[in-house]
């Protein structure tokens, strides 16, 4: 399959999209460097972005990535239900769908759609909770993240 990166800049840094050869969206990752990246953003994609980080936006209704393992798929859906401004527990995640919040976490890191599928709404009992998008700068994001749409960690 034909894989095509493209970049968008987001308020907190670049974020890279892959695409396949129709615009399907394959992957979004919360950073990214223009030498790997270098095929145009789909106009569609530019609108959408601009409208969420605009605030006029709040949820992207895209479907979960086909990539992941069953179990994978039903923790992006759940978490693909969270509404924006507002966050749920990786324990409320997990007992909504009957597992573990350890392995709701581990769910949440393989999501190749960040932000799409927000697993940035997904926080600890007490506290943030973890971010594996955005390379070292994770957390940094997901607090902007909530903050822009309104939660308050």
């Amino acid at each position: 399959m034909n894989r095509y990166p493209c970049l968008y800049a987001a308020p907190f840094g670049n974020i890279t999209l892959v695409f396949d050869g129709q615009n399907n969206l394959l992957e979004l990752h919360l950073s990214g460097k223009p030498e790997y990246a270098p095929y145009p953003l789909p106009e569609a994609w530019q609108n959408k972005l601009d409208n969420y980080f605009a605030g006029r936006l709040k949820n992207f209704n895209q479907p979960v990535s086909e990539q992941g393992t069953a179990y994978q798929r039903k923790v992006w859906q759940a978490i693909a239900e969270i509404p924006a401004g507002q966050v749920m527990t990786y324990q409320d995640i997990a007992r909504k769908i009957g597992s573990h919040p350890r392995a709701v976490g581990g769910a949440c890191g393989k999501n190749p759609l960040a932000l799409v599928v927000p697993c940035h709404r997904v926080v600890a009992k007490h506290g943030l909770g973890g971010f594996s998008s955005g390379e070292g700068d994770a957390l940094n994001i997901k607090r902007w993240l909530l903050k822009h749409e309104g939660v308050d960690i």
